[in-house]
């Protein structure tokens, strides 16, 4: 009896408790794989993390601040064992659009607008994952997100451009104003500042190309720092990123004033979704290779969990790096312990390396950022979507587009609403097609050919896709089309076996429809509704009103009983005898098809 109980106990607990699913496995051996993967994580977020706050608008250790609380939460409360939580770009990006409008970047106001931003993003993440709704992210096209990341990434390299040449733009300018800006001041470029970023830029990608497993990015602010120093920087105004304090994430509280929360509660929300799009993704893409199940709604709860802890402990909005959780992988983490050695690591390293970053140029910052920026367009998906769906390319560009030239936070509500337009446009009009009988089937199966003919009485449809309020114009639009084609099918049989379920609206349209050809002097009749749809017909009395008689469970119940109530007059000159009932019917017409006569043999 014990040892029944325990394991249920435990899963009682792993509900609220995550990581007790995956804490037992733990041995010594798995934690040394799982040590060493975290080592090879914290070399590698430690230029990230800087660039990534210099995108967001605050001081560089911010970004290594938020690469140490919010994975340790994730890791524990989410489900993925592989997911790295963190500082992103697209994050970054859009904290510094939502902040910077309110205060100077990187003032102790900034600052303090960027954790409440956090903070309330985290809450929204939190109670979503709380109300169940993880399928949500399902809604978000993922042509929003990869014309998202491609806009962000253009904006991304357009702000480092005056790092990168060495020349004065006023912060918080639009996309175009500070394209004319560098324009006007192409001949104001400082060489020594762009000779420092673009060796810093070349050392990167040759890193990438050829010793894609080694630090690549640190190694090339080595040498861009080295540059630096031997042009000299105090004579050549080349500005240094500054020395970072060597201690751990301080606590830190969110500015809490109303004023604050309606000021960036949209902002927030933005952040909340973008973050849990790419959270959901990032964990579903690893889980396909590492054969683990994901919950999304438990995803949402680690994600909330991260970003408002996080939010106490310095750490600005984070979310799950592709990056950073792709190397996870591969390096062989086993559990989310590999998160945890990740950000234990990245705390001794910036106790020792932390004096170093003063002699940190910006400009090899800048270069840096161009390789992320550059990695982030997805040019892969991009060519596919464009060669694939008309409709997926809206989406695509309008996301595009509305990020370089509105606000982020507004782009990321268009792209997700023109994602749920046309999944509604695409479920509103279902499929309805005409099956006919076969006749060289021996129990005249129903059939989708156009070129067979049809009884003149009676019109067989089948409806692909649910009856909902969305639908219900264009399905009742198309029965009153076949109407007009042909006045005479009065009777109209629905085979709904393609019908998920039937709302209240579409229960009405039936019934209208069923009083209209009744009226003609015909009827509507259905076969192989599923259960679902029948229990809505069922509870709100529709049944009654259509008849339980026209209701039916096979398709061939259904013809034989309709067969019994059109116009003999009708069936005795029809010369198309497509069902096997004909067969009982004298023909009295003047001359029988020879098909027909074929078929009924």
């Amino acid at each position: 009896m014990n040892d029944y109980i325990a394991p249920q106990c435990n899963l009682f607990w792993a509900r609220f408790f995550p990581f007790l699913r995956w804490w037992p496995l733990l041995n010594r051996q798995i934690l040394k794989t799982d040590l060493m993967a975290g080592l090879t994580g914290a070399v590698i977020v430690l230029p990230q993390g800087v660039a990534f706050a210099l995108i967001a608008g605050l001081p560089p250790v911010y970004g290594l601040y938020s690469a140490m609380v919010p994975p340790i939460i994730a890791g524990l409360f989410g489900s993925s064992r592989h997911l790295i939580s963190g500082p992103t770009t697209a994050i970054s990006i859009v904290v510094f659009a939502t902040v910077s409008k309110f205060a100077e970047p990187g003032s102790a106001q900034y600052i303090s607008m960027a954790l409440m931003l956090t903070f309330l993003a985290g809450v929204y993440q939190f109670v979503l994952g709380l109300a169940r709704m993880g399928a949500l992210v399902n809604f978000v096209s993922h042509s929003v997100v990869v014309g998202f990341t491609a806009g962000a990434a253009i904006l991304i390299a357009t702000s480092q451009l005056k790092h990168f040449l060495g020349i004065k733009i006023p912060a918080g300018e639009s996309f175009l104003h500070t394209w004319q800006d560098i324009y006007r001041q192409l001949h104001e470029i400082n060489p020594y500042v762009t000779a420092i970023a673009a060796i810093t830029l070349i050392a990167g990608v040759l890193f990438i190309r050829f010793k894609p497993r080694w630090p690549g990015m640190l190694i090339a602010m080595i040498f861009g720092s080295l540059l630096a120093a031997l042009l000299s920087y105090e004579t050549k105004d080349i500005q240094l990123v500054g020395k970072l304090p060597a201690h751990l994430p301080p606590f830190s509280v969110p500015d809490f004033s109303l004023k604050s929360i309606k000021t960036l509660g949209s902002g927030a929300l933005a952040i909340a979704m973008l973050g849990l799009v790419e959270a959901v993704s990032i964990a579903k893409s690893v889980a396909l290779k590492s054969h683990q199940r994901i919950d999304g709604n438990q995803e949402f709860i680690g994600q909330g969990l991260a970003n408002v802890i996080g939010s106490f402990f310095s750490s600005y909005a984070s979310s799950g790096s592709f990056t950073r959780s792709g190397i996870n992988y591969t390096a062989g983490a086993v559990t989310p312990m590999a998160a945890i050695f990740a950000a234990i690591a990245l705390a001794l390293i910036l106790l020792i390396v932390a004096p170093l970053a003063a002699h940190l140029p910006i400009a090899a910052m800048a270069g840096i950022l161009l390789i992320v920026a550059y990695r982030l367009i997805d040019f892969h998906h991009i060519s596919n979507i464009l060669r694939t769906s008309k409709r997926e390319t809206a989406v695509l560009l309008t996301t595009f587009f509305a990020t370089l030239f509105v606000e982020l936070e507004f782009a990321i509500y268009v792209g997700v609403m023109l994602s749920l337009v046309i999944y509604l446009m695409r479920t509103s009009r279902p499929g309805i097609v005409t099956r006919t009988p076969d006749p060289h089937s021996p129990g005249r199966h129903l059939v989708t050919d156009p070129k067979l003919p049809e009884c003149p009485q009676l019109k067989i449809v089948r409806v692909d896709g649910s009856l909902f309020f969305g639908a219900v114009d264009h399905v009742q639009g198309e029965f009153q089309r076949y109407l007009e084609e042909d006045p005479g099918q009065k009777h109209l049989l629905i085979i709904g076996n393609g019908i998920n379920f039937v709302d209240i609206a579409g229960a009405e349209m039936l019934v209208q429809e069923a009083n209209r050809r009744r009226y003609l002097g015909g009827g509507l009749y259905l076969s192989k509704i599923k259960a679902e749809a029948c229990k809505i017909l069922k509870r709100g009395g529709f049944v009654d009103k259509l008849g339980d008689e026209h209701i039916f469970v096979t398709k061939a119940d259904a013809i034989q009983t309709i067969f019994n109530r059109l116009d003999r007059s009708i069936c005795e000159r029809c010369d198309k005898r497509i069902f096997l009932e004909c067969q009982s019917i004298e023909y009295k017409g003047e001359k029988p098809l020879v098909a027909d006569k074929t078929a009924a043999a």
